[in-house]
């Protein structure tokens, strides 16, 4: 579920004011035109991806490209491209005519008791899949019709805008599942850095850890190297590659870094910042916060 501070995050780096009562409890959405929060004299995006904890929906049009681990997707006219917290990507514009529309929303804004949807159930949003189509003449009016209706519908009174809106993302979401997704270039130039890049910028997303109610999912480099479509060998040469350390290595030291603050700035018992890093049993995060650091958890809050 998104967080407070993240949709302030994006609307600070977006110079848009948060708009009063879009979210709360039916889950936060929004619709954007592309050109309003692009530097076209610089040709500048205004949109970076990382840690974001939303799924965006984007109609694209002009020339850019999309860059996954080890892949990269030219677009040259216009696209759609889906987007989930969990996958990380870049997207670079190639020239400063960026046009288009995208709507941003949580997953709780299509949770089961609003729309039955799940969307980590989507094949559209599963680890492994390049979701940017390629849009024809035909299909960008088609998607054009969507993102109007939805921006219209935003700024109206009715009632039930947000039930009308739900059914509209669905729409799109259908909408691309059943296009054909573009072709992927495998580019080795610049590859190991992009992949090292994206794997950090996972790793970074899975924190901090503000609730107990949160709980740390990523937690072996086949984990990662899954979400990133890559071999987990490949993804571990890379990273030894680039930083000196394995894949292991680096997420280790990340849990030590997060257990370090949870243990000095938290009230939380033991066993409970033991839940939230992903250890089944405090045993086991007792063991490894000392072969890590020489000391128990006890002793370093001490």
């Amino acid at each position: 579920m998104i967080t407070n501070s993240s949709l302030d995050d994006f609307y600070k780096r977006n110079a848009a004011p948060l708009p009063d009562g879009i979210a709360k409890e039916i889950g936060h959405f929004n619709v954007f035109e592309t050109e309003t929060l692009f530097d076209k004299k610089t040709g500048t995006r205004i949109m970076p991806y990382s840690r974001r904890a939303y799924y965006k929906i984007s109609w694209i049009r002009g020339k850019s490209r999309a860059e996954y681990a080890d892949k990269v997707i030219d677009i040259r006219e216009s696209a759609l491209l889906f987007a989930t917290p969990k996958i990380p990507y870049h997207w670079l514009p190639e020239d400063c005519d960026q046009t288009g529309m995208f709507c941003i929303f949580t997953a709780d804004f299509l949770t089961p008791g609003k729309a039955g949807v799940n969307l980590d159930d989507l094949p559209i949003f599963q680890p492994g899949q390049l979701p940017v189509f390629q849009l024809s003449p035909e299909e960008v009016k088609e998607i054009e019709y969507i993102f109007r209706k939805m921006y219209k519908e935003l700024g109206a009174d009715y009632k039930y805008k947000y039930d009308l809106l739900r059914n509209l993302v669905l729409e799109l979401i259908h909408y691309g599942q059943k296009l054909q997704p573009m072709l992927a270039l495998s580019i080795a130039q610049n590859a190991s850095e992009r992949i090292s890049t994206l794997f950090i910028e996972l790793l970074e997303r899975q924190f901090p850890l503000e609730s107990l109610h949160q709980r740390l999912n990523l937690r072996t480099a086949k984990d990662y190297a899954d979400r990133l479509a890559v071999h987990v060998n490949h993804l571990n040469k890379v990273l030894k590659e680039v930083t000196g350390n394995t894949t292991t290595q680096i997420i280790s030291n990340r849990i030590i870094q997060e257990a370090k603050i949870l243990l000095k700035q938290t009230n939380w018992n033991i066993a409970e910042i033991s839940y939230t890093l992903g250890f089944d049993d405090h045993a086991h995060f007792s063991n490894f916060f000392k072969k890590q650091t020489s000391f128990t958890p006890a002793t370093f809050r001490a």
